[in-house]
């Protein structure tokens, strides 16, 4: 097996054919999603660079970050921003200035977030909510190149009033541009049916490009990029006025949340050889990736799942790789404007029209649906809040739709009886079909298969009063544990409650199995062990059972300790 770092299987070879392939497969799409965000598309290739820059500093240098992950501009996060900046741009703050603001101050969260090791924030959207998310974000990337493919304008409006105007005036699209835009999706999705590796949407834009010069097609009405300027960007001050950043501030709140779900997936998904893989340095990275990217007068960058998948299946083992790509894409923007003069617009269109397709989970839809139908209605509902509202406030609802389904799914744990299986000192819950158990007079062992917090301390509390009524009269309540990784302030004094509530009516009350190291600590923090007693914490259920009182309302003994 190879360790971690090494240059593998093809060495340099491989990482420079990985890097070509990436700079064949990376330029159509940053032209296009910079076009996405309301930017001229040299822009795009200005994000890659930077970003790749930033984030080879650190996957280069410091131990744990993610190898083979590319980073740059993209379609997943450009939408939620766009109509901000845009609406920046329109009150006055310049928009590249408002560009490089925002990517500053999601570089500034992502390093907070990467020193104070946070990675764990990436793992409070659910997929459902994630699936949803990003069936949004494809509508709008639809919504939004269909004039380019159809040579129509539309106006700038939500987006369903885009869609009526333009379905109002489909007969007047140019069939040139049509062709065009629907070619080139057609054209990139075979070559990544044959072979991901292959470069479908540059050879695709190259096709069409050539078409374009061919058959004289900008005269038929096909609109295309035109010179763009070439030598160094030239970045913007950033706007640090109190109403930019009162407008500013909370995209990037969300922004950062976005980009540090995809990096934690892309990077766990890539990790290679199974080598351990340390998210918060990733984080890092993607910090310094969006320093990069201002610094050069460009947007937000994040993580990419595809661009990584190429880097995986060409060989690439390093961000040697990424680094060559970057350099193709940096000779291209400074010295090539004049190379991409002849670019339909509707093939970088058909670009993103692939791309939208591509984010879209249908699999996942189709699983939920069959398997989850209430969590379905989380993918519906998080699609049309992205969809109807304006996207940070869609992403927003969809991120607290998150946090609620997970705090309600806390709250449905239920307390549960557990029996005595005969001949053997083990308790099973009783409501499993094939635990032939017996109960034991005067004896309750109840358990609660989840952390006790805030969100479920009553529900558990409820739970154990009704099953002691339900037993009653009984002389000992064994709190089967195992399941209780940790316990919050609300939920100790709950459980504080119900020991007491116990002893004053002479109930002898123990735990058993408490197995987890935080939960044991929040006991003694909280004072619940000194409440409790501090021999009445069991290695078992039959332990616990054995120190029963001979009568009612002595007291337990404590048995031997192993």
């Amino acid at each position: 097996m190879r360790r971690r770092g090494s240059t593998a299987p093809g060495g340099t070879a491989g990482n420079v054919l990985a890097g070509l392939t990436l700079a064949a497969i990376t330029i159509p799409e940053q032209m296009a999603t910079a076009q996405l965000g309301g930017f001229e598309p040299q822009v795009g290739f200005y994000a890659f660079v930077g970003a790749t820059l930033g984030f080879a500093a650190v996957a280069l240098l410091a131990k744990g970050a993610n190898r083979i992950l590319t980073v740059g501009a993209d379609s997943t996060i450009t939408p939620v921003f766009a109509g901000v900046l845009a609406g920046l741009a329109g009150s006055g703050v310049g928009l590249p200035a408002a560009a490089m603001t925002l990517a500053l101050l999601v570089a500034l969260i992502l390093l907070v977030a990467g020193l104070l090791r946070l990675g764990w924030i990436a793992d409070l959207l659910s997929t459902p909510i994630v699936t949803g998310f990003l069936l949004g974000i494809a509508a709008h990337i639809v919504a939004s190149q269909l004039p380019d493919v159809l040579g129509l304008e539309a106006p700038n409006d939500n987006m369903i009033h885009r869609l009526s105007v333009l379905a109002r005036e489909a007969g007047a699209s140019n069939p040139w541009s049509v062709a065009i835009g629907f070619g080139v999706l057609a054209l990139t999705l075979l070559a990544e049916k044959l072979n991901p590796r292959l470069p479908g949407a540059l050879a695709a834009v190259a096709l069409a490009t050539a078409a374009t010069m061919a058959f004289g097609l900008e005269r038929k009405g096909v609109a295309v990029l035109g010179v763009l300027p070439g030598g160094m960007p030239t970045p913007a001050a950033p706007s640090l006025s109190f109403s930019s950043l009162r407008e500013l501030v909370p995209l990037a709140l969300i922004l950062a949340l976005i980009v540090m779900m995809q990096t934690a997936a892309v990077s766990r998904s890539f990790a290679r050889d199974g080598g351990d893989i340390d998210v918060n340095r990733d984080y890092l990275g993607l910090a310094l990736g969006n320093v990069g990217a201002a610094l050069l007068g460009s947007f937000p960058v994040n993580a990419s799942p595809p661009r990584t998948a190429v880097i995986r299946e060409a060989g690439g083992t390093s961000q040697w790789a990424a680094l060559l790509a970057a350099a193709i894409v940096a000779a291209l923007a400074l010295a090539g404007g004049g190379l991409l003069a002849h670019v339909p617009q509707a093939a970088l269109a058909g670009v993103l029209l692939f791309v939208a397709l591509r984010i879209v989970r249908f699999d996942v839809i189709a699983s939920v649906t069959r398997q989850a139908p209430g969590e379905a209605a989380l993918i519906g509902f998080t699609a049309v809040a992205v969809i109807a509202l304006p996207i940070p406030t869609g992403v927003a609802i969809g991120i607290g739709l998150s946090l609620l389904h997970g705090v309600w799914t806390a709250t449905q744990t239920r307390v549960i009886e557990f029996k005595h299986i005969p001949g053997t000192t083990i308790w099973w819950p009783a409501n499993t079909p094939s635990a032939q158990g017996e109960t034991i007079e005067g004896v309750l062992v109840a358990g609660f298969s989840a952390s006790l917090v805030f969100a479920n301390a009553e529900p558990f509390r409820r739970g154990m009063q009704a099953a002691i009524a339900a037993r009653s009269p009984i002389r000992l309540v064994v709190l089967e544990a195992v399941g209780i990784a940790t316990i919050d302030y609300t939920a100790a004094q709950a459980l504080r409650a119900l020991i007491e509530e116990c002893r004053g009516r002479d109930i002898g009350f123990a735990i058993a199995r408490l197995e987890s190291e935080r939960a044991r600590e929040a006991l003694e923090k909280f004072g619940i062990l000194d409440a409790l007693g501090r021999d009445r914490l069991f290695l078992s259920a039959a332990e616990a059972v054995a120190a029963m009182p001979a009568e009612p309302g002595g007291e337990v003994s404590a048995a031997p300790r192993r």
